[in-house]
């Protein structure tokens, strides 16, 4: 074959091996587009379906928080995403933790992030936690949560000394939190489990040991204002429904405690508008 032709034939099947990569690029990049266009416009229920439906593809366990719990990576063929996998379901009579603290009945389990869930549905502040299903992995029952998108915990902000742009924004969606927490009574709140978004949006997840059946408040005074619609939720909270809701998560003792509670969130309230106004109590 005479040289120049040889030179000409070689670069001719260059270019046509660099216009199959640039096209298998862009392919790769149209893809990753759609799937994630795809992720962002599933619904919650449809979110629900692949948590439940979707094959397990991958396991790694996450070195945060006591119980450890697994990032699992799920895929339906389609969609690729992860969540974050809790099967802790531990209960003792009495309890004496490393600070000396006791604790009588106590209770760690994984049932508590659905019920969290099931109640954050009916007060319709479900927004503010991951879309949670039950599920069972390698023979284990447990909470199955959808991966969120985050930047950072409250615990990294705090050490960072960051700030959000809002504050306004900011506040009331920590109000909403302090209201949820009083409500369920957590006995391990920590700032690694209020998780922060891209824009700020904040996500309370890890309710392992909330529930507890102590029928008052844990700290009244994080109560400083109310989201209105959350309020008026919480005035017409029914025993039943929610008692039929979370029938697989919560005891009678259980709803009951944080029916009780339900009520002195709602006095309390209404005592902050009764001395300093509704526009100063209410968002």
């Amino acid at each position: 074959m005479p040289l120049d032709f040889r030179r000409r034939w070689m670069y001719v099947r260059i270019r046509h091996w660099r216009g199959l990569g640039i096209v298998t690029l862009l392919c790769l990049a149209f893809a990753n587009v759609a799937h994630a266009s795809d992720e962002s416009n599933l619904t919650k229920e449809q979110i629900k379906h692949f948590l439940l439906t979707a094959k397990i593809v991958g396991s790694r366990q996450s070195g945060k928080g006591v119980t450890h719990p697994w990032r699992l990576t799920l895929s339906d063929g389609t969609i690729t995403h992860d969540a974050s996998f809790q099967s802790i379901d531990q209960s003792q009579s009495n309890i004496q933790f490393a600070n000396r603290d006791t604790e009588i009945n106590f209770v760690d389990s994984y049932k508590y992030n659905l019920a969290a869930y099931a109640l954050a549905e009916l007060l319709g502040i479900d927004d503010m936690l991951p879309v949670y299903v039950e599920r069972t992995w390698k023979g284990d029952s447990g909470s199955l949560s959808w991966w969120l998108p985050v930047n950072m915990d409250e615990a990294d902000r705090r050490r960072q000394q960051i700030y959000a742009p809002d504050t306004e924004a900011w506040n009331k969606q920590m109000y909403r939190v302090r209201v949820f927490d009083q409500l369920v009574y957590d006995k391990d709140p920590n700032p690694t489990n209020v998780l922060i978004g891209p824009n700020w949006e904040i996500w309370r997840i890890d309710f392992t040991r909330a529930f507890r059946r102590s029928k008052d408040l844990k700290s009244p005074e994080e109560l400083v204002r109310c989201d209105r619609k959350l309020l008026e939720r919480l005035k017409v909270l029914d025993e039943n429904e929610l008692a039929v809701k979370t029938k697989h998560y919560l005891n009678k003792d259980e709803v009951k405690a944080l029916m009780a509670r339900r009520d002195k969130i709602v006095a309390h309230f209404q005592q902050l508008i009764a001395k300093k106004g509704e526009n100063d109590v209410l968002y």
